[in-house]
């Protein structure tokens, strides 16, 4: 869910059932958390082993955010590098989150970039806003309804939900 809207991840290799424009600043800055607060890492020597087939270093939850950030938009260890994490927060099982702090590409830019990741309600339980279609908005109740419907929804269907 990103953007207001529940969007099936395309898990293929060749990423032709892809059904969100991975353009949009929505996706950036979900696939840029999903690959800086992530402590999972591509076990070396598999750089010809299709990226679905791949062994990774990491819990499974780590591992599959991973694969799907590789596969749509490459270079995770690239950006890892541009973005040199300072700090973290490892996840727990009392946080049920994970906070990282990263310096960030742009060298002419003296703030850091700080990302999170967790169970959902712990995540929406620190935010004021929200990043709709590019735009920060305030999180208000409908917002925060959308949401919860969302989480729900997902939950009921037995899917992993993680808040970021």
């Amino acid at each position: 869910w990103f953007d207001n809207t529940i969007i099936e991840a395309d898990t293929s290799e060749d990423q032709s059932g892809c059904q969100y424009d991975k353009s949009s600043e929505g996706w950036k800055a979900l696939s840029r958390i999903a690959a800086l607060c992530n402590r999972a890492e591509f076990k070396t020597g598999q750089e010809d082993v299709p990226i679905l087939k791949r062994e990774v270093n990491g819990d499974a939850s780590e591992a599959a955010l991973l694969k799907c950030v590789e596969l749509a938009v490459g270079d995770v260890r690239g950006w890892r590098t541009r973005n040199k994490k300072v700090c973290e927060i490892p996840f727990n099982s009392t946080n049920k989150y994970q906070v990282s702090i990263h310096e960030t590409q742009d060298k002419n830019d003296p703030r850091y970039l700080l990302v999170m990741k967790g169970a959902p309600e712990r995540i929406l339980e620190r935010c004021s806003t929200i990043f709709v279609n590019g735009e920060e908005k305030a999180l208000d109740e409908e917002m925060k309804e959308a949401f919860n419907n969302a989480y729900l929804e997902l939950g009921g269907l037995g899917e992993r939900v993680l808040g970021f």
